[in-house]
């Protein structure tokens, strides 16, 4: 099991990951989505495609841009739909 957690709030827990470039991308199911925002940051990666921000509000705090997610991946489309973390906004504990 993989674990995030943010200001000792575990936010996302699975034990179906896909680990690609040294990140863990979790599926939407295993993470608390009521605790996250989307964001107004954007990124192009020129092999995944667009991805979209989230920002997590935990304790009272909002950690900006903690995640992203790539709703439509032009490649690794194994990625679809899940979301990979900052880790330096976060623990993730394997």
């Amino acid at each position: 099991m993989v674990k995030v957690i943010a200001d000792g709030t575990v936010i996302a827990d699975s034990t179906n990951t896909v680990f690609i470039e040294g990140n863990h991308y979790f599926p939407v199911e295993d993470i608390k989505t009521d605790l996250f925002v989307t964001s107004q940051t954007t990124y192009v990666c020129p092999v995944k495609g667009d991805a979209e921000y989230r920002n997590v509000n935990v304790n009272g705090k909002t950690i900006n841009d903690v995640a992203w997610v790539y709703p439509n991946p032009k490649a690794k489309v194994e990625i679809k739909g899940r979301f990979a973390f900052d880790k330096s906004k976060v623990q993730i504990a394997e």
